[in-house]
Parts: structure tokens; C-alpha cells; sequence
């Protein structure tokens, strides 16, 4: 009977320790999910207290090439990035097609430096602008735009531009250029 009775307080043990790991595990489990919780409300927070900026852009009868240059360039030097970054936007295109014009632009951000004024890389957003040969003066022109390397086509003033895009397109970069000897 002795026998008997150590074998089942050995298991009521082994029970016992096995309890406390699963709530140690799960313990662990609900703090690391608490921390996620919290992290993406305060980046809730921070993002409800400075708003995405909506643009007016120009209509069918104010649209010049120039004109719109200026515009996305005045867009995209409103987006919150560090002081270090500059940018340049050029006219690559202009397409007749049917019933409108499209326009290509491509705005092209590097962060030179002291050692190195001309970037070897930079990242590159380009913009598709709309311009219908049918649509009345007063309407505004059609704008989306994309980041290299990226597939979601997007509308200015519907999602926050965020810096690391380009940091991640720029690190790409130097990383294949890295993977190639010279």
C-alpha cells in the first residue's frame, strides 16, 4: 500500500509542476499579447492626434504639367519624414490615350551626406495622374500613386505615408548592391 501511495503523490507532483508551467506559458502568452495591445493603441493615439492631411488638387481646367509638378512635389514635402531626407520630382511621361492624358511623375528621395553628397540609391514613389478630355473644368483631376517595389496603388490622403517605406526601399538596395562584386 505504501508503494501505492508514492506513485500517486509522484503524479499528483508531476500534475502539479506540469499546472504551474502551463500557467507560467500562459501567463507569459497574455503579458506578451497585452504589450501588442497597448503598442498599437498608443500608435492609434499618435496617429488620430495628427490626421492624414487631405489635398485639394487641381481641377481639369487649372491642370498644367508644371502646375501639377509643383503640386506633388508640395504633397509629398508635407509627409512626415526626418529633415535628412530630400527629394526631386520630374515629369517621366505623358501618355494620349482615348478619352484622357496620363501623366507619369516620379518623385526620387535620397539622404545625402557629407561623405557622400550623390547617394549610389534612392527611393522612388511614382504618380499617376488622370487628366479626362470629357469631364467639366471644375472637377478635380484623378491622382494615385505607388512606391517602387510595392504593388498597392494608392490614393493621396487615404493612408499615412510612413518614413520607414523608403528606409526598407533604400536597405533593399544596398543589400543587392552588396550581394554583386565589383
Amino acid at each position: 500500500m505504501a508503494t501505492k501511495d508514492r506513485g500517486t503523490s509522484m503524479d499528483t507532483v508531476d500534475k502539479n509542476v506540469i499546472k504551474q508551467q502551463d500557467q507560467r506559458s500562459v501567463t507569459e502568452i497574455a503579458l506578451a499579447l497585452v504589450e501588442e495591445v497597448i503598442a498599437a493603441a498608443v500608435e492609434f493615439i499618435q496617429d488620430s492626434q495628427s490626421p492624414i492631411k487631405k489635398v485639394k488638387w487641381l481641377t481639369h481646367g487649372e491642370f498644367t504639367a508644371e502646375r501639377c509638378r509643383r503640386q506633388i512635389h508640395k504633397y509629398v514635402s508635407s509627409w512626415e519624414s526626418e529633415d535628412r531626407w530630400v527629394c526631386c520630382t520630374t515629369l517621366v511621361r505623358r501618355d494620349d490615350i482615348v478619352h484622357s492624358f496620363r501623366y507619369i511623375y516620379c518623385v526620387r528621395w535620397s539622404v545625402p551626406t557629407a561623405l557622400k553628397p550623390m547617394p549610389r540609391v534612392s527611393a522612388a514613389a511614382f504618380f499617376i495622374v488622370k487628366v479626362n478630355k470629357r469631364k467639366p473644368p471644375e472637377m478635380p483631376i484623378d491622382v494615385k500613386y505607388f512606391l517602387e517595389g510595392q504593388a498597392l496603388i494608392q490614393r493621396p490622403g487615404t493612408i499615412r505615408f510612413r518614413e520607414h517605406w523608403l528606409r526598407e526601399i533604400i536597405e533593399t538596395k544596398h543589400q543587392l548592391m552588396e550581394s554583386f562584386p565589383i
